[in-house]
């Protein structure tokens, strides 16, 4: 045992410096991950492969520029389900993954079941998201919105 927390499970020091490195830049070659967390090219080829193939690190991505893309309106929506059931949430959650716009879906410990982030081109197209898809997805009993102003930090920022 370390101490500390974050090192008392089946990751070291050097996988978890790995997995930092690599949530700030996806796209740095091994040598640069390498010199970065003070090992030689080989062990950390072998650490990085063993971090994606036991699910540590499950996949790469762009992160796009949304504004630019004309995709910044941001709308929470609150959902509340008029069953709560186990299978009623199953069919609820494979309804949200069939929706592109919902960024994340999160179910909630509230008077609401569960908070969507919605991401659309502007308020006319999210009016259009809510009324033809989050509304029809099953066991939707009500919704609230509550549009994003403006966005000071994501999760890729």
């Amino acid at each position: 045992m370390t101490g500390d927390p974050k090192y008392d499970g089946p990751l070291d020091r050097h996988d978890h410096a790995i997995l930092d490195a690599l949530a700030l830049d996806g796209r740095m070659t091994v040598t640069d991950l390498a010199e970065r967390v003070g090992l030689s090219k080989s062990p950390t080829q072998v650490r990085f492969r063993r971090l994606v193939d036991d699910g540590y690190i499950r996949g790469f991505r762009a992160i796009l520029d949304t504004k630019k893309l004309g995709m910044d309106h941001v709308a929470f929506t609150e959902v509340k389900l008029s069953d709560t059931r186990e299978n009623a949430l199953k069919q609820f959650n494979e309804g949200v993954m069939r929706i592109p716009e919902i960024e994340e879906c999160h179910m909630i410990a509230s008077s609401f079941d569960y908070l969507l982030k919605v991401r659309t081109a502007d308020i006319r197209r999210y009016r259009i998201v809510l009324g033809e898809k989050i509304s029809s997805l099953p066991h939707v009993a009500s919704t609230s919105t509550f549009v994003a102003m403006e966005t000071i930090r994501e999760a890729n920022d």
